[in-house]
């Protein structure tokens, strides 16, 4: 190697990144022991920024674009450095860049369930989990609070921290809510929007921005889904008469269905419709909620009676 090729290599002309690898948010470049010449050029792609630091202190930031380094572009650098302002010789300083890339598709999700207070069920154990993305925004609040002097910081070194953020928020937005837990699984994307608002400071504290939140499910521990489930039945059953039509409508179906066994059994099943169909008419009469809950039916016509009558108001047959 020639004496002219040494000096050549101790100054650098172009300072440009590419991304090697998914999920780079920050990069030093690498410097070594060599100077930025005076003129030299700069080459930040779409999606990302630039910034010069002098001894730990973060001077000029560079947005997409091409520059041809000079003092006059340089402006905190040349402060910092007390240069003139037609300093034109090389000078040391290092270089990051930073990737603002949207972040897209990661996940969040409860580990271990969290303790919320429902003004229904009281105190409930309640998992999630969904996706989020989110970009580097501010370059100096990111090195400054998150990245510091490493020479490569990843999405994964930052993963846990965003991850526990998250689920620290959304108790607290349980906790400040006076909406049931009920009404906030049935309406997810208003929850993720609440959420998601609630999130947007404590992103931009660290050079972040959120751009998206979303919440692909809320779950209860089984005991307590087995209760909400049965309330929603009993909700879709209604009152107790429409209960009773539908005990009988069910049977009917049942007996209507198990006539196929020959002729006695035909009879059999035959009779039990009948009496069902009697039971049928019973139920939708106004009082038949209380026949079925405080009463029985004459096993000869059908027609609701005391549970303690030995025969029948109506047709006189004795009771079993």
């Amino acid at each position: 190697m020639s004496l002219r090729d040494f000096i050549s290599k101790q100054y650098i002309d172009v300072i440009q990144w590419t991304e090697e690898e998914n999920g780079v948010l920050a990069a030093r470049y690498p410097m070594q022991d060599l100077e930025i010449q005076n003129g030299a050029r700069l080459t930040v792609r779409e999606s990302q920024m630039a910034a010069f630091i002098n001894e730990g202190r973060l001077a000029d930031v560079f947005g997409p674009g091409l520059y041809t380094l000079t003092t006059q572009n340089l402006p905190i650098l040349t402060d910092l450095l007390n240069w003139d302002k037609k300093f034109q010789s090389p000078f040391k300083s290092d270089v990051y860049f930073f990737s603002t890339r949207q972040q897209t598709a990661q996940k969040w999700g409860t580990a271990t369930p969290i303790t919320i207070r429902d003004k229904e069920f009281g105190a409930v154990r309640v998992r999630g989990y969904g996706i989020y993305a989110w970009h580097v925004f501010d370059p100096r609040v990111f090195h400054t609070k998150v990245s510091g002097t490493r020479d490569v910081y990843l999405v994964s070194d930052i993963e846990e921290q965003l991850r526990e953020t998250i689920v620290s928020h959304m108790t607290d937005t349980f906790a400040g809510s006076s909406v049931p837990f009920v009404d906030m699984a049935a309406n997810q994307t208003a929850l993720a929007k609440r959420i998601g608002d609630g999130l947007k400071p404590v992103f931009a504290d660290l050079g972040l921005m959120l751009d998206s939140f979303v919440v692909e499910n809320l779950s209860l521990p089984e005991e307590l889904q087995k209760t909400l489930d049965a309330r929603i039945g009993m909700n879709m059953v209604g009152d107790l008469e429409r209960y009773a039509q539908f005990q009988a409508g069910t049977s009917l179906s049942i007996a209507a269905a198990n006539q196929g066994g020959g002729g006695a059994s035909a009879g059999i099943g035959l009779g039990a419709g009948l009496a069902m169909g009697q039971q049928l008419m019973n139920a939708m009469k106004p009082d038949a909620a209380v026949a079925v809950a405080d009463g029985k039916f004459c096993i000869s016509c059908g027609k609701s009676i005391n549970r303690s009558a030995k025969f029948c108001a109506e047709c006189g047959a004795p009771q079993q």
